[in-house]
């Protein structure tokens, strides 16, 4: 068949390592954009700080940042981007150095072609920025050290420590800790449910503490303070006083969409697991880390956002399940058959929708879209 002459050339870990560059690359240069426009999401939810009215979420970044500020007399948006830079591209090298000695497939590849993984950031750009690459940083290393064998009882209460501090940072960390106990079965084939505990404990005494003594986010003076800083967001976190509940009803017809994105990525994922030996147990464990995570879908917009991070977080995760090899080029060969047809169609699906961070849950506006139809469009309207 013609088809199969293509794809003996096609090497599967050299196309992942081109499509790793390119999204770290768009997601340093949009976060740097956002940053020195004084964006009121991508800036301003990094600097939430202690200063107006004392401890509350998300309030422990921008102190920090007020003291480096007072320290250097450097901009705040130099620090918060320097800051950025350091965690997305740790992020990107840490994942780059977890599948360098790993034999990939198509169908791994599949994964990160998904509208909710690697090419969600290319489509949806409020995805830039935010503080869950922490958690990816985080859970990346973890990983890594877990892979090769190097996790020791010190390290593994330093990334407890690492947890406890990034709530702090953002709440959110408590919604995705199930993946650390996920990574270890992965890696160990068996429940240490004690062991699992300290990861637990580590996200929510946190967020206990923030329940019991947390304040707003802007207790009246975050604004005047940023503005004696250099910083003047005009929209954003700071200004933000919608119901986020009563907004979901509102706008329940567009979040209804949603359930389409999750219902592909639902059969992506059973296809995907269709091929690994501990199949039902990992479906398990994944189902349990997503109802983990549902009161998150009910206090806040951001749906889309909260499926990308589980689908960034499984794709860490199932590293962990891909053979090792000697080589950084290893890659399984692309077979012409059944498989290979609906992984194709998975991914064509994949790169012709677009997951919004917040409201439309499904929309033909992927890759595809935004490559050869909005550029189109741009010049029409010029």
């Amino acid at each position: 068949m013609m088809i199969e002459k293509p794809t003996q050339y096609f090497n599967i870990k050299i196309f992942i390592y081109f499509l790793i560059a390119v999204t770290a690359v768009y997601t340093l240069v949009f976060t740097y954009y956002y940053n020195f426009k004084d964006d009121g999401y991508i800036l301003a939810d990094w600097l939430i700080n202690y200063q107006d009215g004392g401890f509350k979420r998300r309030g422990l970044s921008g102190s920090f940042f007020f003291l480096l500020q007072d320290l250097t007399g450097l901009r705040l948006n130099y620090l918060v981007y320097f800051a950025q830079f350091l965690i997305i591209s740790g992020f990107f090298l840490m994942y780059t150095k977890l599948i360098r000695y790993k034999v990939t497939d198509l169908l791994y590849l599949s994964l990160l072609m998904s509208s909710l993984g690697f090419v969600g950031l290319l489509n949806t750009v409020t995805y830039v920025g935010k503080k869950e690459f922490i958690v990816f940083l985080i859970f990346t290393c973890f990983v890594y050290l877990l892979n090769n064998d190097k996790l020791s009882k010190n390290k593994e209460y330093l990334f407890c420590m690492a947890i406890f501090i990034t709530t702090f940072l953002h709440e959110v960390v408590l919604f995705y800790v199930p993946y650390f106990a996920i990574a270890l079965y992965l890696k160990k084939g068996k429940f240490e449910y004690r062991r699992y505990i300290k990861y637990f404990l580590s996200a929510g005494i946190p967020v206990l503490l923030i329940l019991a003594f947390g304040k707003n986010v802007n207790e009246g003076q975050s604004l005047q303070i940023l503005a004696s800083r250099g910083v003047h967001p005009t929209y954003g976190i700071f200004y933000w006083n919608i119901n986020e509940r009563d907004y979901i009803k509102e706008h329940w017809g567009e979040y209804l969409l949603y359930f389409i994105s999750l219902a592909f990525s639902i059969f992506h994922l059973y296809y995907y697991l269709k091929f690994l030996k501990d199949r039902k147990v990992i479906s398990i464990l994944l189902i349990g880390a997503f109802l983990f995570s549902l009161p998150l879908f009910y206090l806040a917009i951001d749906w889309g956002r909260w499926m990308y991070i589980h689908m960034m977080l499984i794709i860490v995760a199932f590293t962990l399940l891909l053979p090792e090899s000697d080589s950084v080029l290893a890659s399984e060969p692309i077979v012409v058959n059944r498989k290979f047809y609906i992984t194709m169609f998975i991914i064509i699906f994949s790169l012709i929708y677009r997951v919004e961070m917040s409201g439309r849950g499904f929309t033909f506006e992927g890759i595809f879209y935004r490559l050869f139809i909005a550029p189109i469009e741009l010049l029409n309207k010029m």
